[in-house]
């Protein structure tokens, strides 16, 4: 039930489903007319089942149709006043996530273009004859460096919540799945709350053995992006133009790639960083190197390639003539970083000496450093956040909108 209008003699209700709304139209009948009394009694957002005739009204501004009902049914009567309207503030929004998505054809057309989305690069991957894995989300030991990981009780022993399936990813190319890939969630106990940050978020995962460089993934990852979003734009482009005020653009492939060297170096020349510390970019930078390839090539998206050793993990592979620098890559787009990727380093001594050199010990991650003792192909491949990309593609101001429940270090509930 969507809205009420019941005048003296008359009873006008717009009904609403998943296709659209529609009138229902009642002339009141008095004493003993059952479907009068049931349309009396009707709240908003009520469910009902209504019967009737479907006839041409030019005058109703729903499709110039309406329904003179024979009979209505009150499966679940809503309780009235609701707790949430059109002027309720997002946070408020959030602890009654079901109404406002049921309310709200934004929230309708999210999950929508969500769905379309994952089926374009599900599709894409399947072509390339990628096959699908379900990894663990419980691991014995904290990935990488154990932070930003939830401890939690496992039995007589403590477990975490993996923050990545990036090792599993890596040992189902060593036990011979050439291309991988998995949609599954992620979780970062990272006490971020800002726009684009969550503790539990979905994660697109990658990674492609026998590559012969990083350029590799980077030319997959286009490809399935550019894939993906002119699905979209094929099922929802128009919808989404009418309720975001968005024009969904197809990306043309290649998308520009820059160092992150010449990166600092254009950004300095702009003002940014003007003491020349920041070794990687934030948000600013971010910004600033897109804006920047914008106004040079047109392009909304930007691969900054290359980032220093020092703020990259010890697995990604470094280049023999400059080891100062990694084999990796964020892409961004329109100044969000969606993704992170790499060449993974696939030669188990040179893995245990980056180790070394980053001050790790290596006995906990024996299993996965195991997996790159015995015939490893070279691979790599990419980590990118759904919900990113859709709050950048529909024009959203928090990943919050692009969540159905959202997680953040204030919110576990719903």
């Amino acid at each position: 039930m969507n809205t009420l209008r019941l005048q003296r003699k008359m009873q006008f209700v717009v009904v609403r489903d998943h296709t659209g709304m529609m009138q229902v139209t009642h002339k009141r009948g008095g004493e003993g007319d059952e479907v009068e009394t049931a349309l009396e009694g009707l709240t908003p957002e009520s469910a009902v089942r209504i019967t009737g005739r479907v006839v041409d009204n030019p005058i109703v501004k729903l499709g110039g149709l309406e329904i003179i009902p024979e009979s209505v049914e009150v499966l679940n009567r809503a309780e009235t006043p609701l707790p949430i309207d059109e002027q309720t503030g997002l946070e408020h929004r959030m602890d009654w996530r079901f109404l406002d998505v049921r309310r709200r054809p934004q929230a309708q057309l999210l999950f929508a273009v969500q769905t379309t989305f994952e089926q374009g690069m599900r599709e894409y991957a399947y072509r390339q004859g990628c096959t699908e894995m379900h990894t663990p989300k419980l691991m014995g030991t904290a990935s990488e460096s154990g932070a930003e990981v939830f401890k939690l009780g496992y039995f007589d022993r403590s477990a975490y919540l993996a923050q990545s399936p990036q090792f599993f990813k890596q040992m189902a190319i060593s036990a011979g799945i050439d291309k991988v890939f998995e949609i599954g969630p992620v979780f970062r106990a990272e006490p971020s709350f800002t726009s684009r940050h969550a503790t539990e978020f979905t994660g697109v995962d990658v990674e492609l053995a026998w590559i012969d460089g990083v350029e590799d993934v980077m030319a997959f990852e286009e490809q399935m992006l550019a894939h993906a979003i002119a699905k979209v734009a094929d099922a929802h482009g128009e919808a989404i133009q009418e309720t975001f005020g968005i024009e969904v653009t197809v990306p043309t492939t290649p998308f520009p790639r820059i160092t992150m060297a010449e990166t600092q170096e254009i950004l300095r020349a702009k003002g940014w960083d003007p003491a020349g510390v920041k070794e990687d970019l934030d948000p600013e930078g971010e910004r600033g190197i897109a804006a920047h390839i914008k106004e040079q090539t047109g392009h909304e998206w930007v691969f900054v390639t290359h980032y220093p050793t020092s703020i990259r993990p010890f697995y990604h592979m470094r280049p023999a003539d400059n080891p100062g620098v990694t084999l990796s890559f964020d892409l961004l787009w329109k100044g969000l970083e969606v993704t992170t990727g790499a060449q993974r380093e696939h030669r188990y001594n040179v893995l245990m000496k980056q180790a070394a050199e980053k001050g790790m010990s290596t006995e906990p991650m024996q299993d996965y450093l195991n997996a790159f003792r015995y015939g490893c192909p070279p691979h790599g491949g990419l980590g990118m956040g759904l919900g990113r990309v859709l709050m950048v593609m529909l024009g959203l101001d928090s990943i919050r909108e692009a969540t159905f429940l959202f997680r953040g270090p204030n919110r576990l509930t719903p």
